[in-house]
């Protein structure tokens, strides 16, 4: 069942703005902005946090377009950056600042997230990646999505990149996880039976004034509220581009592969919210170094093993979306470690020099890149 352009990509990365002498971050977003938007128009954006640039490539038809853009957005706001005296880091904590050094962004949403939220909304100083698979219809959206959460610890161990908070090694490989579920409707979500049944949950939380759109439900993965993609939310994110490209090549990969499962009327088993955050906090806990538990068998595995059973498993459709050399750079990962387990080698290197950390994203962010 050939798949006729389906599974677009589109890739959203935040980045750290800091100074390159101090490597403490820096709320000098407007610098980047002004002439930024003029280079890369609405692929640019500020945070909530002055300290945050996001970028986001445009709808690309397969991930070798995506890595061309992902290179050429990390290019730009580099190039941009240098001219202020400023650089940029991809990761998902940084290793020294506090939020509440951080200045917020002056915009009426992040005004009413603040209002709404307080304390965990000034406190959010994380950053993460999203990817946006495309998928038009609304009901095999859901299908997916049900049976995707499965695998999502998995890859979210794959993208560990935030092992220190306000400069302390925190004993887990994604911090990021602690900080994110401070806010409401995050985490996994739970399964639908129908997009019918997801959209009422959505109205049922507008008419009773919980949310104002869709895009207040922050799960690991939703069906994006304005554009026909499936949007996976889980991942930390990844440091190097190549990092960044297996990743999004995965997840579309997983997605393609459920989506002939359901146009084949064949079904997957479905797992509830509660076990699936259990798998989640130790892929945030211990990375690729901890177990996942396969429920079926009722029983731990290393998760390595398991990643290489989900590359079996999606591997009849990687030549048909072309992305086979993209997902292979998953044994890399698997030989060299995520980003987490790097900044602590850096750490444990330098005698617990957190600048030594910095130094090392700041060079691995652009790697490939210039």
């Amino acid at each position: 069942m050939p798949f006729d352009n389906e599974f677009t990509l589109g890739i959203e990365e935040e980045f750290q703005i800091i100074d390159p002498n101090t490597r403490e971050l820096r709320s000098r977003v407007n610098e980047i902005l002004d002439e930024g938007r003029m280079l890369l128009g609405e692929q640019v954006k500020p945070e909530m946090h002055q300290s945050m640039i996001e970028v986001g490539t445009g709808i690309c038809r397969n991930v070798q377009e995506a890595r061309e853009d992902v290179i050429k957005l990390r290019r730009a706001i580099a190039e941009l950056a240098h001219r202020k005296g400023l650089a940029f880091v991809a990761a998902s904590t940084h290793p020294i600042s506090h939020w509440a050094d951080q200045e917020i962004t002056e915009n009426e949403r992040y005004a009413q997230m603040i209002e709404e939220l307080q304390q965990s909304a000034r406190a959010l100083l994380i950053f993460g990646m999203h990817v946006h698979v495309g998928i038009e219809d609304k009901e095999a959206s859901i299908a997916v999505m049900n049976a995707a959460r499965y695998f999502l610890p998995h890859v979210y161990a794959l993208t560990t990149s935030s092992p220190f908070w306000i400069k302390r090694n925190t004993g887990m490989k994604s911090y990021r996880y602690e900080v994110f579920k401070q806010f409401p409707r995050t985490g996994m979500p739970d399964y639908f039976t129908s997009y019918g049944e997801f959209e009422s949950y959505v109205n049922l939380l507008t008419q009773t004034g919980c949310i104002d759109n869709a895009k207040k439900i922050w799960w690991d993965v939703r069906p994006h509220p304005f554009f026909p993609t499936l949007e996976y939310r889980i991942c930390d994110i990844p440091t190097k581009v190549d990092e960044t490209i297996c990743v999004a090549a995965l997840l579309q990969a997983i997605t393609a592969k459920l989506y002939r499962l359901y146009r084949q009327n064949l079904g997957f088993r479905l797992y509830r919210r509660s076990l699936i955050e259990e798998n989640k906090w130790r892929a945030a806990r211990y990375g690729l170094d901890g177990k996942l538990i396969d429920f079926g068998k009722r029983t731990e595995v290393p998760i390595r093993d398991l990643i290489i059973e989900l590359l079996e498993f999606v591997d009849d459709v990687v030549d048909e979306i072309g992305c086979r050399n993209e997902i292979n750079y998953v044994h890399t990962i698997l030989a060299n470690g995520t980003s987490a387990d790097r900044q602590l080698r850096a750490y444990e290197q330098s005698g617990g020099d957190l600048t030594a950390v910095v130094d090392l994203l700041r060079k691995e962010t652009l790697e490939g890149v210039m």
